[in-house]
């Protein structure tokens, strides 16, 4: 699993820099995110949905928001 803190950052680098992750994994792996940014709550999942990965876990408390995706493949 690859983790990537992106703690601190501002929309859109939390999605840019998820984005630019997926796009070099293979089938299969997952990556857990983890921001601070609010908007990366509702960002990331379309992202995801987006690309056709699938979101395992979302995961939010009073410090930041974490993402738990698994990569699906590539877009056709």
């Amino acid at each position: 699993m690859i983790e990537l803190d992106l703690s601190g950052l501002k929309c859109p680098l939390p999605v840019l820099r998820t984005r630019k992750a997926l796009l070099s994994m293979n089938p299969g792996d997952q990556l857990r995110v983890i921001c601070t940014d609010p908007l990366a709550g509702i960002d990331v999942p379309n992202l995801i949905r987006e690309l056709g990965d699938e979101l395992l876990e979302q995961q939010q408390n009073e410090k930041n928001i974490s993402f738990l995706i698994m990569r699906a493949g590539k877009p056709a």
